[in-house]
């Protein structure tokens, strides 16, 4: 007799939230970088930082099917809060993230309205006018975020009253690692519950979602707000560990830069954001070296090329793995 559709269901959920043996190496290895090699410690706080930001857009488009090209505006303006409540109110640097988030998750939710309908190319458009919406709002306000000069003077204080931000960046990276587990176990459960998999069904039906019962709206608008939210914290991170903010944090080159880290690691697998991360920031990092001028054009062959060769594995990571792997 086979068992009832409740028990296979949660022994399927029970059995995609196993932690495989590689995970706990991979970030054991992470935390041991900026020991091992303390003159990349600035890199490492970087990668952390771009994969924070690339799991948020995946949990929108690799999961949910939603294309988005302004999610730069969640990301700096999770900055920018951080930066002002540090500047002018309190330099604590977990207090500051914590705004960051707020700030995000607010944005978010505000601008969830724009994906509940349309084509994949409206929301397209869509979500870039509200970037440039945001980037030019910065910019006017020139009195509060210093305009196209950036905001300066944002100095943080010690991490839990004892680690100073120094200037090797060891302190930084062992910040925005820590953040990124956290918020990365965060998307893991969100990814393996039955949230996670009602986004799924949306992003591969919409209809039929909307046919067997799943609130489709509310679900979009519940992922949307979330991914801002850790959006918002990848751009607090980045002002926190800079003490700098400036209108790059809403420039367009921000969203199409972590879609192509997504495009490199892979959609619909949150390991995916850190992979493209760790390939996108070491390659452009060692591009410029060699290269200072030239370092984008050999960057975007190396895309094209890639795209091209493997769309379709690097799209779907899960045809190089079997589908009971981690995320």
């Amino acid at each position: 007799m086979s068992a009832p559709a409740g028990l296979d269901a949660r022994a399927s959920l029970l059995r995609n939230s196993r932690i495989r043996p590689w995970e706990p190496v991979l970030w054991i290895l992470a935390f041991l970088a900026p020991v091992v090699l303390p003159q990349h410690a600035a890199i490492v706080n970087e990668v952390a930082i771009v994969a924070l930001f690339a799991i948020s857009l995946d949990l929108v488009l690799g999961y949910t099917g939603i294309v988005s090209l302004g999610h730069a505006a969640f990301f700096g303006f999770g900055g920018y809060a951080a930066a002002l409540f540090a500047k002018h109110l309190m330099p604590d640097p977990l207090l500051g993230l914590a705004v960051g988030i707020v700030a995000g998750t607010v944005l978010a939710a505000a601008a969830s309205v724009t994906i509940l309908r349309g084509t994949d190319l409206t929301r397209l458009m869509v979500t870039l006018g509200v970037g440039l919406i945001m980037l030019e709002l910065a910019n006017k306000l020139d009195w509060l975020t210093g305009g196209a000069d950036g905001l300066q003077g944002v100095v943080m204080g010690p991490l839990l009253g004892t680690f100073a931000f120094d200037l090797a960046g060891r302190t930084a990276a062992y910040y925005s690692l820590t953040v990124l587990f956290l918020l990365f176990l965060v998307a893991r459960r969100i990814a393996r519950s039955p949230l996670g998999f009602t986004l799924q069904a949306i992003r591969d039906n919409r209809l039929r979602a909307m046919a067997i019962g799943i609130p489709v709206n509310a679900r979009l608008v519940v992922v949307y707000t979330i991914a801002g939210a850790m959006a918002g914290a990848a751009g607090a991170l980045l002002t926190q560990t800079t003490g700098f903010a400036s209108l790059d944090l809403f420039e367009f080159h921000r969203s199409a830069d972590v879609m192509l880290i997504l495009v490199v690691g892979g959609t619909g697998w949150l390991y995916g954001g850190v992979a493209g991360a760790i390939v996108f920031k070491l390659m452009q990092d060692a591009l410029s070296a060699i290269t200072p001028q030239y370092w984008t054009f050999w960057l975007g062959l190396f895309l094209v090329v890639l795209v091209l060769v493997g769309r379709d594995r690097l799209l779907k990571p899960q045809s190089w793995f079997k589908r009971g792997r981690g995320q």
